[in-house]
Order: C-alpha cells, then structure tokens, then sequence
C-alpha cells in the first residue's frame, strides 16, 4: 500500500473493529465496508474485480487472466486442454471468464436467473449471501460431465462453504479426481482449510488453491450489533441534488455477433471467446461514435434514432476525460471486453468500468471507506413484482468530490432487463445516472437463450407402465423445523371435501384483515403495504350476475372438462404415478381438486393434493415447500393453476424455486399467455370459477403473508368464510365440471396425444409482448397493471381500482359477466381489433382516493 493513498478500510477498522491481516499488498486490492444483511456485517470490496468500485478495465480482465495463467502453468498442457472453468454469480462471472481466457478453457458461471425453457442441471447455496441460491444452466448437459479438472472461480473464499457445497453436488453427479480453487482473496481461517482439506480426502481427489493474496479477517464478537448501530448512526444514503437539465441519452446499436453468447450463463466456449475478439474493434468503434469521440460524431441525444432526449449540455465532437463503462448483475464479461476495447480505441487513461449489484451496503462519503456513494434503483429485469427489490450501482456518483465524476457513463444490459423500469420514474437506474454524467450511452445485448430441450413422452393413450418420476436435481437440503404445522381440511377449513385438498395455510379466519378495494389499492400503489397484507372484501353478487355465472358455467363446463382432462393425462405420462399436485391457492385449489378427480375416474389413481400460497413479490410459501420436500419426492410434485394472463407467476414460481429440486414448470387449464409447457388450451376462454371469489373456491380467502401475523415456522394464512356459505357453489362447480368427464374421454384423449406430439409446446412468452405493448399504447408506466385475459380481467373487476377494459372485437358471450361488471363499476368497455387475449382489463395507473366516487364507482375524468 502505498503512503499517498488512505486504505479504504480504515473506517470500518477504525469504528467496527475489524481487522484486516495477511499479504502485504492484500490491502491494495481489498477495502471494507458494511453490508445492509443481517447473515454477515462486512464487505470486503475489491478494487480489482470491477463490482463496486471503478477500475481500469485492463486491471481487472488482467488479474483474472494472470490467475488463469498460473492455473495453466499448475496443470500443465495436457491436463488444462481438458479443464473447465466454474465462476459464481453474481461477483465472479468476469472473473471467471477471466481466468478462463487465461486457461484458454470453456467456462460456465451460476446464475441466480431463471431462463424459461431451460431446466437446471443442478444448484447450491452460498448461505452467508443476500441471494443464496444459485443455478446451474448449461446449454448443453454434457458441459461439466468430463474427467478433466475442474476450476472453480471466486473473488474470495471466507469460510469454503460455497465451493464445498459445489463440489458436493457435482461430484455427485460427474465424477472427477482433480478441483482447483481460484480466488483473488483466499481469507479462510485454518479450521475452514483443514475441513475443506478434509472433505476432499474424504472423496479421494486432489484440491489445490491459486490466490493473488492471502489473509485473515478479525471481527469482534458483537459485529453484527456493531455494524447496526453504525448503519443506523449513518443513517440513508442522501438524495442525488436535482440537474439543471437531464444528460443526453443514446441508445447505441452495437449489432452483436449473431448467436454469441453475452456471457457464461449457458456456457462459453474458446470459439465463442475467438468471434467476440474479433468483433470487439467494431463494437468499440459503435460506443466511440455514441460518445462523440469516434470516427463516425455521436448519435445525438435520444432513445430513438437520433432526436435528443431532454436538456444538457451535449458533448458532439468532444471525447470526454473520464468514462464509466457500467455492466449490469451478472453480465459482468462482455461490458469488461467492451470497456476494455474501447480504453484500447480512445487511448489515455479515460476508461473504468464497474457494474450494478444486488447487494444492499451502506454509503459513507469518506475517502478511508470503500463505498462512496450509492445509487439505489427498482429492479429492472423482474418487472412482475408488485414491490420490485432494489438494485445498486457503487461509487459512480461523485458524492462531494468533483473530481470524482463521470463525464459520460455507458450502460450495458441484455435485453431482459430492456424494460421500462429501467429508464421510466425518478428512481429508475437511467433517469439517475443522467444526474450524475454529462453523457448516457445504453448499448443492449441479446440475452442468450439456447433451444429447451425436448422431453419425450410415451404414447397416448394408455401407457402399460408408469414410468419412474423424473430425477431433478437435488441441490439444497432444506432446514426443517422441529414439527410442521397440520395441514388443514374441510370441513372444518374449507367446503371442499377432507379428501379432496390439504391446505398449507394458517388458519386466520378471526382476525379482521379486510379492506375496501380503493383503500388497498392506494395503499399499494403508494408504496405503504403490500397486496397480501390485507383482504379485499369479499364481493357479494347480485341476483342479475349470479345467474351471468350460471350461464357461463353450463357453456363452459364440456370445454372445461376437456382442458382437465388433458392436463392430467399429460402430467400423469410425464409423470408416473408418483405425481403429487400442489395447486396454487385460491384460484388454482378448484382446478387441483378436478385434475385429481379426473385421475380418479380415468385411472383409478388418487392422486396427493395440496393447496399451497404464492405471493408476487414474496415467492412461494417457504415452509409449504419444506413441508412437501420432507413428505414426498420433489421430482414428483407438480404446481397447478388455473390460466395464465401475462406469466407474472409463472416467473414468480420459477425464482422461488429456482435451486431447489422442483420443477418450476406449472400446469394450467388455459395459457393464452403462452408461458407454461403443460396446459388444455392456449385460447383464451373462460374458466367460470374466475366469475367469482370464495364462494367458487371452497369459501376460502385469498392468501395472507404479514409479519405480525406469519411467523418464520407458519404456512402463509387464510380465512374461511364460513358466513358466506348460503351462497356457497364450489361442489355444485366441481360436480357440473366432472359430469362432463366420461362424454368427453375420447376428445381428451385426442387432445392429449396431439400435445404429447406437438413440437411448438415450448413457451414463447408472446402475452407478455402484447401486455408491454399495451401498457406503452395506454401510457401506463407498470405492466403489472396490465391483467390480460378474461381470469385476470374479472378479478380486476372485483378487486382493484379498475380504469378501463379492453374487449376483443366480436368477442361474444364470455364477456357478458365483464360488461355487467363493467357496468356495475362505471368502467367503460373499449373494443378493439388485434388484441391477442379475448379481453385486458387495466388497473388505474394514477390512483388515488380522489379517482373513485363515494360509491366506490369510477369518476369519469382525467385518464
């Protein structure tokens, strides 16, 4: 360390009492900070891994490419021509791409974002991370099935957790005599080498280490408490003062090699690393040309092909001194190769590069503490939350010192996180970056996503033996709680019969959680509560629509029975008889009950069922997943609901379980949204239950997830209306459903073995175009108030603030219970033509108490 430079440390280590010991240069490339997660207070930062601090992008692919060349000098030839690379999300995908340039070795890294389409070949956890779960994605199953070494990639080892639960799980699975652990910092205390040299005696394989710098980490025993009151002391992150004029905005077209991968997620190869080398002059030249500094001028100001977008002073035809090449989560790679290209075309010392990040760390503007300034930000690649979790970007404000600011600041994201969440709002990462530059350049990447696999199924329509439940990975044991709560059943929670479903649920039926529909709404909206704090009340229905619901129930039942029909025939071929299904309460529980009695009736199979929460923004009941973890295989259980709008829980489900044993593929009567593998249909008609609330679904509330009430061991909650039950139609519904099913046995098995066939089941995730689409035609800045599709656009109806709903032109009688709805709410019905779904229903973007009238009907005014 040299004696001009304070170490970015000394202000943890000053107020914290920590200590940092080891090689002598070890604080040249590591500083400290303190973490906002409670599972551990310290950050080491590092200076030369490009996450939170500014580096030379030549730093940083440079350490990763000298441990790489060690690696190789280790192995020698033979051995490192058959080696593959492992680099952990989020903070070492660069790095471990790095490492694999130097290797000249294909490389991998985990993910902690699911691909639809592309089933895991395993998963582990980091347990001391703000995200523990990781995936493992190849494109090609085959990638870490060799005998060859295998390099594992971190920018630091603290205890040796990770990397031996890694090995675990892979060695379980491929077999290999050789693992070399890389890292940048090698902090372990001397029980955590002996263990880990333990646990590789224990396989009988050979375990070496290459690390830049080695140490140790001293931290009092109250570090945790230490670190809350100084976060406390510290208090927010201070606003970014308001510009004078926001900075021009360009969105560059880099024209990126066809097919290339944009990083390791699904794998990379040493082709791969040959064609992106060769194109990266030419990408370099179409950032140079962005920033004003290139051969071609600059792109001008705008989002669009060459307007500006807003005030500033622009910089045409000047090269700006200073340049922040910024990257985005794990795509950490390509944003280095192209900041590093780029340093090579402007030349001077003008180019750092650094990337956004997941992970919550306090903010000290002091020249001894390693994060300056922080720039906090709605995720952007999650858009279906209703509370997106926050993301970060470090040290690219400048804070209090001038000389610390960018003069132009290029973004790079794939095409995933393209939304508008990205550049529309005060808070969104675009609007606060052009605050804090003179200049914004954002250059999208396609995301890489390789072909999904087929997975052939046996003949329709008797199979003569079931086959064996799938094998899935199973990569994270579960902590389970001393004794699981009881499930629950009818009739004591619930109409439905005792055998029909197990409720996973806590039973707070006399605990007053229901609101008015406005007041939720604003509560919502307004950022004070989530949507599953509290309950809707429950709406009553008029004789008029009543008999709407009759109506379309006696219209819809065959088809219904139909969709049923298939989707168990589907899952029990696919399946076997180890299928357990798992519905999605409240709306899938009545689907679940039928899928079973189909099975039933068909086959003679009674078939588990268990009716389990799903919370946007929360994820899938925790201990409801325990729960069926430790009472059945997980290769077995499959989620069901009842159709699909946009996908929003179909991305929700495949996070929450994304590293563990399930399949996050769900099963669904209808996907118009054209996101799920397993369904009836793919039109868009109505399922009649979605006419109305409890009282089609065994007098059940809606689910409940709120701290005061659901404690860490508690299945998320529900009431049972039992004061609803006069009007109480469930098993009349089921029963009208199921006396369809022996006249339609011969269409479902038609139905069934066309999907079994059908080579075009692969999700294309078209709903989900049409509903940004729609929220962009309409001016709304959210597609979660976008409910596509006659399911979503009912509930709208009945439980939110509806503005308008969006009718298909023609569409016929599966509309007459939303006109009457409509009607009833003062909502006006606008038809239109090219609509995909047979109606859209629109949540009142701008809501507040003042948009509805005393009634709780709509006012008519400004839209």
């Amino acid at each position: 360390m040299t004696a001009q430079r304070t170490w970015t440390g000394r202000w943890v280590a000053e107020r914290a009492g920590v200590g940092l010991v080891g090689s002598d240069h070890l604080p040249d490339l590591v500083g400290l900070a303190l973490r906002e997660n409670r599972k551990r207070a310290h950050l080491l930062v590092s200076t030369v891994l490009g996450k939170h601090v500014p580096q030379r992008p030549s730093v940083v692919h440079g350490a990763g490419l000298d441990l790489g060349l060690r690696v190789r000098a280790l192995l020698g030839a033979e051995a490192a021509a058959r080696a593959v690379v492992l680099g952990y999300a989020e903070t070492a995908t660069a790095l471990g791409h790095s490492v694999a340039d130097g290797l000249d070795a294909p490389c991998l890294h985990s993910t902690r974002r699911p691909v639809p389409g592309v089933r895991p070949l395993g998963g582990f956890a980091e347990e001391h991370s703000h995200a523990t779960a990781h995936l493992l994605l190849p494109a090609d199953p085959r990638f870490l099935a060799g005998d060859g070494p295998l390099v594992l990639v971190d920018d630091e080892l603290s205890t040796g957790t990770t990397v031996l639960n890694t090995i675990r799980e892979l060695h379980a699975r491929h077999p290999r005599s050789h693992y070399v652990l890389v890292a940048l910092v090698d902090l372990r205390t001397e029980a955590d080498r002996r263990r880990l040299a333990d646990f590789a005696a224990e396989l009988g394989v050979r375990l070496d280490l290459v690390a830049t710098a080695s140490g140790a980490v001293r931290l009092p025993g109250d570090i945790l408490d230490r670190a809350e009151r100084l976060i406390a002391d510290v208090g927010p992150a201070p606003e970014l003062p308001p510009a004078a004029a926001p900075a021009p905005l360009v969105r560059v077209p880099l024209d990126w090699p066809t097919a290339l991968p944009d990083g390791g997620r699904h794998g990379f190869t040493p082709a791969d690393r040959a064609r992106l080398d060769a194109a990266l002059p030419r990408l370099a030249g179409r950032l140079a040309d962005a920033l004003g500094g290139g051969l071609g001028g600059s792109l001008g100001g705008g989002l669009g092909d060459g307007d500006g977008d807003g005030g500033g002073g622009g910089l045409v035809g000047e090269l700006p001194d200073r340049i922040l090449v910024l990257g985005f989560e794990e795509l950490m790679y390509a944003p280095l190769r192209l900041a590093g290209a780029l340093a090579d075309r402007l030349g001077g010392d003008r180019v750092r590069y650094s990337t956004t990040t997941r992970s919550p760390v306090l903010a000290v503007d002091d020249p001894g503490y390693a994060i300056r300034t922080r720039l906090a930000f709605p995720a952007h690649d999650d858009p279906q939350d209703d509370a997106p979790r926050e993301r970060y970007a470090y040290n690219v404000a400048p804070g209090a010192d001038p000389d610390r600011r960018f003069d132009a600041v290029v973004l790079v994201v794939d095409d995933v996180a393209d939304t508008a969440a990205l550049a529309e709002g005060e808070r969104a990462l675009l609007t606060q970056l052009r605050q804090v530059a003179d200049r914004v350049v954002l250059a999208v990447l396609p995301s890489y996503r390789p072909e999904a696999p087929v997975h052939p199924s046996l003949p329709f329509p008797e199979p003569s033996a079931f086959p064996e439940p799938l094998a899935f990975p199973e990569p994270l044991a579960f902590p389970q709680p001393l004794a699981f709560p009881q499930p629950l059943r009818g009739p004591g929670f619930s109409s439905y019969r005792p055998d029909e479903v197990a409720w996973l649920l806590k039973d707070l039926s006399g605990v007053p959680l229901e609101a008015p529909t406005e007041e939720r709404e604003e509560a919502v909206q307004h950022g004070g509560a989530h949507y599953a704090e509290s309950l809707p009340v429950e709406y009553r229905p008029s004789p008029e629509y009543q008999e709407l619901y009759h109506q379309a129930l006696r219209a819809s039942a065959r088809r219904m029975a139909v969709a049923v029909g298939t989707v168990a025939e589907t899952l029990l071929r696919e399946r076997g008889r180890g299928l357990v299904l798992a519905s999605l309460a409240r709306a899938g529980t009545p689907v679940g009950i039928l899928v079973r009695r189909w099975l039933a009736f068909a086959h003679g199979f009674d078939a588990p069922h268990y009716a389990v929460s799903i919370v946007r923004g929360r994820g899938l009941d925790p201990v409801a997943l325990r729960y069926l973890a430790a009472h059945h295989h997980a290769s077995g259980v499959v989620f069901v609901d009842g159709w699909t709008g946009k996908g929003a829980i179909t991305r929700e489900l495949a996070a929450a379980l994304a590293g563990t044993s399930f399949d996050p593929g769900l099963a669904v009567l209808a996907d118009p949204g054209r996101c799920v593998r397993t369904y009836g249909t793919r039109d868009d008609f109505l399922i009649p239950s979605a006419c109305l609330n409890s009282t089609v679904s065994g007098l059940v509330s809606r689910t409940v997830l709120r701290g005061d009430l659901i404690g860490p061991d508690d299945f998320h909650g529900a009431k049972h209306y039992t004061e609803l039950a006069d009007g109480d139609v469930s098993a009349a519904f089921l029963d009208t459903v199921a006396g369809h099913f022996a006249a339609v046995r011969d269409e479902v098995a038609l139905a069934a073995g066309r999907l079994a066939t059908d080579p075009d089941r692969t999700p294309d995730w078209a709903g989900w175009a049409a509903v940004e689409r729609i929220a962009a035609e309409y001016g709304i800045g959210s597609v979660n108030l976008v409910k596509p599709g006659v399911g979503e656009t009912t509930r709208v109806l009945l439980r939110r603030v509806p503005w308008r709903v969006l009718a298909r032109r023609g569409a016929g009688a599966d509309l007459d219970h939303v006109r009457l709805l409509a009607a009833q709410r003062g909502v006006p019905v606008e038809e239109v033509d090219d609509l995909p779904y047979t109606c859209v229903g629109l949540i009142h973007p701008r809501y507040s108490r003042g948009a509805t009238g005393a009634s709780g009907t709509a006012v008519v005014g400004e839209a």
